[in-house]
């Protein structure tokens, strides 16, 4: 019997959302049972296919993305956004984590439907993240009262320049663990490898290199490629998704595994990222939030490669296989990290109707 549900039909919004891209939503526009909605969004993706090749995602985990939207009834918020990951070669379709990639399409994607009025030549949308309980506000350009994507702004993992998206997180400490360290540990020591186990947006799982082997500078396709590599630190993560109160972890697509070095190239640390079981080509947002406060975890895996910048408010260039990325934190004077923002763009791709 076939996981998807075919015959049916939405409205969509296709979009790049930072270094990812995927499909954008009206809740109202797909099926109220999660179960259809989940078949539904298969049968577009063209999931399980390692190619894809019979729906639009692209055959990997960063173009096979989805974004769920709503006005939202929320005191001060102005839409409550759902981020569903469609895998590609499983029948999965899983709420488990958000994505900071995609939430940067949300704010254009609630301007362009008209569930958010324009007010002046930026506007800032407060966004609910469903998956984590949590708020993210996001700036929007808007000149004469429309979204431009056109701009000056540049993002490593994307060609050419963009309208600038800052994306403001609040209380992301414990997002999905429940706390910024779910084991109450800043480290712990799981098969001989220390690591911190930590959740600011993203639950991650943050070890040295080194500790595993490698020398953290290796290139995605080397990484892809490195099998007993990638078995050691899946049975990592299977041994620690109970201790982040995230359970089984088999089918999950959290916690992600991050690979820490020295930087290189004037940064503050050097990561290689699994998702989990592909190595990342860049990093995702939320997850170089999580690698950025390890880093300031005194005793951490990453503390210790870590170049640390002084003051209350720190910019950490997060290195990773295809430029940087960079989270400001403001802390407080115990040194708790207190907010962090990034700098995203996005672009419209496609408006149309997509197919099941």
């Amino acid at each position: 019997m076939s996981d998807r549900l075919t015959g049916l039909s939405a409205p969509c919004l296709w979009m790049r959302g930072g270094t990812s891209k995927g499909g954008y939503f009206l809740k109202d526009d797909l099926p109220a049972d999660p179960k259809l909605r989940d078949a539904f969004l298969l049968g577009v993706m063209g999931s399980p296919d390692p190619l894809q090749i019979d729906g639009m995602g692209a055959a990997d985990p960063l173009t096979s993305k989805v974004a769920v939207v709503s006005k939202s009834t929320r005191e001060g918020i102005d839409v409550d956004y759902l981020f569903l990951q469609v895998f590609v070669d499983q029948a999965i379709v899983t709420d488990a984590q958000n994505c900071g990639n995609i939430l940067a399409g949300v704010g254009p994607f609630a301007l362009e439907r008209g569930l958010v009025e324009a007010a002046g030549d930026e506007t800032r949308v407060a966004i609910f993240m469903e998956n984590t309980q949590q708020v993210a506000v996001a700036t929007i350009a808007t000149p004469g009262g429309k979204v431009t994507y056109t701009g000056e702004a540049k993002i490593d993992g994307v060609p050419g320049s963009h309208a600038a998206i800052p994306l403001e997180f609040r209380d992301t400490a414990g997002s999905s663990c429940g706390a910024l360290l779910p084991s109450g540990n800043a480290v712990d020591v799981i098969n001989g490898v220390p690591v911190t186990l930590i959740d600011n947006g993203m639950p991650c799982v943050v070890m040295k290199a080194e500790d595993v082997g490698i020398t953290g500078y290796e290139d995605r396709d080397w990484l892809d490629n490195a099998t007993e590599l990638k078995a050691r630190i899946e049975a990592i993560r299977l041994i620690v998704g109970p201790m982040m109160n995230l359970g089984d972890v088999k089918e999950k697509s959290v916690p992600k595994m991050m690979l820490v070095a020295p930087p290189k190239n004037g940064g503050a640390v050097t990561v290689r990222s699994f998702i989990p079981h592909r190595a990342h080509a860049t990093i995702g947002v939320l997850g170089a939030v999580s690698v950025a406060t390890a880093c300031l975890i005194p005793g951490s895996p990453a503390a210790e490669v870590a170049e640390i910048p002084a003051g209350n408010r720190k910019t950490l260039s997060v290195e990773h296989p295809t430029g940087e990325m960079s989270c400001v934190l403001e802390v407080n004077e115990a040194g708790d990290v207190q907010t962090a923002a990034l700098l995203r763009t996005a672009r419209k791709l496609m408006d149309g109707v997509v197919f099941g």
